[in-house]
């Protein structure tokens, strides 16, 4: 069976931060080990406690959204989830370094290695929650450019976007209340998500019930993929239409456009920062996508972005009318994008 790209980043996320923990922790190993030890076993004692720890609760940490189980937990009260996370998070490294001790041989006794190895244990796991925390309410690219300073100073790019707009979500909201509603955006944004995963795009952020995809440079155009990633989006919502249907009574649908040029990119904001993107590319991709509603297709793009684009296997670009643009002196030029039909 394939694995999804939403899974090996998760895994390689997992490889990373379980390689960095035992580095840091052979490190803690060698400083508090017995004078007598030889270095290189109380390396390994940092190293396999490490593991032994950081295991479940980082794979714990990024499957949590996956298993339904654990998505119900997210749903109780703040304090309450909080209380068990704590608890869990205290059985994995009072549990992980009894474990440790007894693999590698040592009397499990409480002693003042084991009172500093618990210590040292709690503030890395407060410090990769925070990260992972941090990297899921900004994105892991953003949390990364913000904390290099790429963004300190404006640039330029040259940037793909892709904006995806949830259809009737003012009349779903109305139906199924704010707080079903909720559950459903959650989960059509995870489906646009696994699909920007795919084509490799950076989800730059949610606006209400629209998502806004970006691919910097070229990517995303040679091969085709920011002109196939609406389709795979629909796919993946087509692949849990049963969920939908039996949680909401209704499978959400959208709208679609894209465009591309260059945009100046920088951290905007004082008290809350993010990193923004300024310019008419984006301007021009929403009024295609508020032209989209008007013209009845769902999927529009513009003829400057499909010259720079391969046209994927199985989709067609039908040319439309060109399309007055605020601010632009000229027309945009534009074509609605559809799957051929297979062949009866």
């Amino acid at each position: 069976m394939k694995m999804s790209r939403r899974s090996r980043r998760e895994w390689r996320i997992i490889l990373w931060v379980l390689m960095a923990s035992a580095a840091i922790s052979a490190w803690f190993g060698i400083k508090v080990g017995p004078e007598n030890d030889p270095m290189l076993r109380s390396a390994i004692h940092g190293i396999v406690t490490s593991l032994v720890i950081a295991t479940p609760i980082v794979i714990v940490q990024l499957k949590a959204d996956s298993w339904a189980p654990l998505r119900r937990l997210r749903r109780l009260p703040l304090v309450v989830y909080f209380a068990l996370k704590t608890l869990f998070y205290a059985a994995m490294i009072i549990g992980g370094l009894i474990v440790a001790r007894i693999i590698l041989g040592d009397d499990v006794r409480l002693d003042q290695t084991f009172r500093q190895a618990i210590v040292f244990s709690i503030a890395m796991a407060v410090v990769g929650n925070l990260f992972f925390e941090f990297g899921g309410l900004l994105g892991l690219g953003t949390l990364r450019n913000l904390l290099t300073g790429r963004y300190v100073q404006p640039r330029t790019e040259q940037r793909t976007f892709l904006l995806i707009d949830m259809k009737d979500s003012t009349g779903l909201a109305e139906r199924l209340g704010p707080v079903l509603f909720h559950e459903l955006l959650n989960d059509f944004f995870r489906d646009v998500s696994d699909a920007a995963l795919e084509c490799n795009a950076e989800i730059h952020k949610y606006v209400g019930d629209e998502a806004i995809l970006t691919w910097l440079g070229t990517a995303g155009l040679g091969d085709g993929t920011a002109l196939s990633c609406s389709f795979l989006a629909r796919d993946a919502i087509a692949s849990h239409r049963a969920r939908y249907v039996d949680r909401f009574g209704a499978v959400p649908d959208y709208r679609a456009a894209l465009h591309c040029g260059a945009v100046v990119a920088g951290e905007i904001g004082d008290v809350r920062r993010e990193i923004a993107f300024v310019g008419d590319t984006l301007n021009v991709a929403a009024r295609l996508l508020d032209a989209s509603k008007a013209i009845g297709r769902d999927i529009l793009v513009s003829v400057e972005l499909l010259g720079r684009s391969k046209l994927p296997d199985g989709v067609r670009a039908e040319a439309l009318p060109t399309l007055a643009v605020r601010g632009r002196v000229e027309p945009l030029a534009i074509a609605a994008l559809d799957r051929i039909s297979a062949a009866p």
